[in-house]
């Protein structure tokens, strides 16, 4: 603890010794009292532009007087632009400050009330996809027909964005996503994430946040990035919300339902949702393997492996919180989020094991159930604080998170010759398997407005996990339990990351633009095998630099040039050396020595018109984290776990474009190649593995009068080398059509996600003594109908951006039970 208090201490002076230095010594001001309809308007945006080109100077907000006061400004001519909600804007006459005349009063200043809120249409005329310097941003709004999607098929229709049968997120074809909901740890990962994102109103989100190559001010954990869902703000006093009912069937019945509620009051805002989910599926797995002579490479014996898997899932989820703005610079707040997810995962195996002749010799039938359980509990507490009206501000978060996890599961293996007869004794395994994860996270950051368009950020923070997993087999033999000492461990994991980063950014002219920011992530691990005693440390410390350049040519075109280092640290259940079986001869194991994997990250990018962007980019990754398939040859046993596994070098070639084919027809176009190589040390022999892949998403939004939306969209994936697999191509068509009722209040859509029943995973695996193919199907052809309604009840207020909490990465390598 003295340590890490040191460090915390020593961090934060340095940060503040850094901006206090860079202080200017200006004495100009601006000041006024911004009215509506005779009283008051608190937390009114003021913003002083230049006269000579429209560039923002300095922002601040009016206090619950409705006055305002901008200071530290340069001299110039300058006008003031003034915005509230409900009401239009006002702009001031040109002014000019001066070293004799440093002071100019606007006086009392009447806005214009337009309707009433609740007749407000608030439109936009931003580009449905923008790119700036450090991210693409999906306005979410700007596109009509987005009106019902859920959050998951909206990310699915952002560019280079991938969402697969699992959940994992992937983003120009490469997985090791963080994704954040308002700079908040999303909680969950995989099918839990996918079954979040799937109960999520789209009509929720503001913007999706891309960045392949964040800036410092973010963990540097994600392979290829990080996606921040930004929801929308209230903007009334009040109660208002949504409800969500929706119903699904494939070749097993799903449900999801869902509401939202906000309600404002003088100071304090109150909000929550909640969501639940049923999901009853049916998967499909079928696997090849060839087993050959070590010596003459001649083939053995055949195993085809088909399994029957039944997953039957339920989840809920929960969040409630509070705002207290203190004062118009002063906003405290706290969240509570978690969910429940029970079910259970039934699989019925047969092996038919064959010899170098293709004649049946043997089979072996497996029969496995598995309850499971996974509980989780967040809260988050936060603070701002804006120190004056030139942006100068200091934000807190405290995080601490707890799961808990239970897995009861029962195996049977009956062995039988060719015509039936049994051959072996039957076996069988049962497993019990808990587990704890406790999370606790503490950051701050701290930006600093210069002059002349200049910024600096800076920050600390600090996370400290600490997991719990046990694993209890027992083998029932004559008649009793018996422990098998083999397979069962109990794994304890403790791990500290000590944080900072500073970041600059500049506007040089209307032109030029910059931004550099410099990360230092210090990290402690010990692992602890209770059952073999093992145990393993690392110390390491890390700097990860980021650097962005803009140039913008004319009005039609901009350029960008990004780098940045990056580091992806192992999941936790990737961690604990535990087995997981599907039968008697395929399992999955832990990997308790997995080292973190670091990629470098350039990028060159151009954009036409804000509708066509076009990325270049390269990828160097080290000490590649990969599932990877080893083979027991004398057991005939195949098992599958994480290693450091190979470098992967990969260049990239994107394009995205939307744009409206006519009036009432709209298309957004996604498009990237890559050309990945693999080269690493598998199974006691070298491996080099390369090729190209191609992937694309197309989306069109058909608009049609009274409220009728239709939409049409699709992915392809060619054939591609991930890692030690080459995937076959895959790919599926959706189809949705929605209708606004109730005056615009209702959404009633109905949904049908792979029309064509076409998609399905199919792929191999052939290196050293490894002869796998693989074809994996699932209940992915799916009839949706849900209605959404929204209710509004209350006036125009002033809002504050909710803060975020800071366990982002920590959160992210949770892996949570099966949605």
């Amino acid at each position: 603890m003295r340590k890490l208090f040191t460090f915390l201490t020593a961090a934060g002076l340095s940060s503040f010794a850094l901006v206090s230095h860079a202080q200017q010594n200006l004495t100009a001001k601006v000041s006024g009292l911004v009215t509506g309809n005779q009283s008051a308007i608190e937390s009114a945006t003021v913003n002083l532009l230049k006269a000579a080109d429209s560039s923002l100077v300095k922002t601040s907000v009016t206090d619950k007087t409705g006055a305002f006061e901008l200071v530290n400004l340069p001299e110039g001519k300058f006008f003031v632009k003034i915005q509230s909600v409900g009401y239009q804007p006002y702009y001031s006459t040109q002014f000019q400050l001066t070293g004799t005349n440093n002071a100019f009063d606007l006086g009392k200043i009447l806005l214009t009330g337009n309707a009433k809120l609740n007749d407000v249409t608030v439109t936009t005329k931003k580009a449905f996809i923008e790119q700036k310097l450090d991210r693409t941003v999906v306005n979410v709004d700007a596109a009509p027909t987005n009106t019902g999607l859920t959050a998951l098929e909206l990310l699915e229709k952002s560019p280079g964005v991938s969402v697969d049968k699992d959940g994992n997120v992937s983003l120009k074809g490469k997985q090791g996503v963080l994704v954040l909901v308002d700079g908040k740890p999303t909680y969950l990962s995989g099918a839990d994430l996918a079954t979040m994102l799937k109960n999520m109103p789209g009509s929720n989100l503001d913007q999706i946040e891309i960045m392949t190559n964040p800036p410092a001010k973010y963990d540097a954990a994600g392979n290829s990035g990080i996606i921040n869902l930004k929801t929308k703000k209230s903007k009334v006093q009040g109660f208002n919300g949504s409800v969500t009912i929706g119903g699904g069937m494939g070749i097993n019945p799903k449900a999801n339902e869902s509401i939202n509620l906000n309600y404002r009051t003088g100071k304090v805002n109150f909000f929550g949702n909640y969501s639940y989910n049923y999901n009853e599926g049916i998967q499909s797995l079928y696997l090849t393997r060839k087993f050959r002579d070590s010596g003459t490479n001649k083939i053995n014996s055949v195993f085809n492996q088909y399994s029957d898997m039944h997953p039957e899932y339920q989840t809920h989820n929960f969040k409630f919180g509070a705002d207290y703005y203190a004062s118009a610079k002063t906003t405290l707040g706290f969240v509570v989020n978690g969910y429940s997810n029970p079910g259970s995962f039934n699989n019925n195996n047969i092996t038919d094991i064959y010899d170098d002749a293709n004649v049946l010799q043997s089979q072996t039938f497996s029969t496995s159930r598995s309850d499971d359980k996974w509980n989780n509990i967040a809260t988050n507490f936060n603070l701002r604080h804006s120190f004056d009206s030139t942006g100068k501000e200091i934000s807190v978060d405290a995080d601490y998170i707890h799961y808990n996890s239970n897995s009861d599961q029962l195996f049977n293996n009956y062995f039988m010759d060719a015509s039936g007869g049994k051959t072996d004794a039957d076996e069988t395994l049962r497993g019990s398997l808990p587990g704890s994860i406790d999370i606790y996270s503490i950051k701050s950051d701290y930006t600093y407005p210069l002059k002349k368009n200049a910024k600096i950020e800076a920050g600390i923070k600090s996370s400290y996990v600490q997991t719990d997993n046990n694993a209890i087999y027992d083998n029932y033999i004559n008649g009793e339990w018996v422990n098998d000492a083999g397979r069962s461990n109990h794994f304890l994991y403790k791990e500290n990351i000590n944080a900072g980063y500073i970041n600059f950014s500049k506007q040089f002219s209307k032109k030029w633009s910059m931004q550099a920011g410099l990360r230092a992530e210090n990290t402690s691990a010990k692992g602890k095998q209770l059952t073999t005693g093992e145990t393993f440390t690392r110390d390491y410390t890390q700097l990860f630099p980021t650097a962005y350049i803009g140039y913008t040519a004319n009005d039609k075109n901009t350029f960008s040039l990004n780098y940045g280092r990056r580091i992806q640290r192992p999941d936790y259940s990737d961690l604990n050396p535990f087995y997981y079986f599907l039968d008697k001869y395929t399992y999955q194991v832990g990997n308790p020595y997995l080292k973190p994997q670091f990629s470098h990250n350039i990028e060159l990018s151009h954009s036409y018109k804000g509708f066509l962007n076009t990325t270049l980019s390269y990828t160097a990754i080290n000490d590649l984290i990969e599932q990877v398939l080893e083979q027991v040859d004398s057991t005939h046993t195949t098992f599958v776990k994480q290693g450091n596994i190979a470098t992967q070098r990969t260049v990239g070639l994107s394009v995205s474009a939307g744009f409206p084919v006519t009036k009432w027809w709209s298309a957004n176009i996604y498009a990237q190649g890559n050309y990945n190589k693999f080269q690493g040390y598998i199974n006691n022999g070298l491996i080099s593995v390369e090729g190209p892949s191609f992937m694309t998403n197309i989306s069109n939004q058909f608009k049609f009068k009274d409220g009728w939306n239709l939409e049409l969209s699709g992915f392809f994936q060619s054939q591609a080398v991930d890692g030690t697999i080459v995937a076959l191509p895959m790919g599926k068509v959706d189809f949705a059509i929605a209708k606004s009722v109730l005056k615009n209040k209702g959404t009633i859509k109905l949904n049908f996600r792979d029309f064509l029943d076409i998609q399905e995973f199919r792929g191999y695996s052939k290196y050293q003594n490894i002869d796998v193919t693989i074809k994996n199907q699932w209940d992915n052809r799916v009839v949706n109908l849900s209605f959404t309604y929204r209710f509004n009840k209350g006036k125009a207020a002033p809002q504050q951006e909710r803060k975020a909490g800071g366990a982002d990465d920590e959160q992210s390598r949770v892996k949570g039970g099966r949605g």
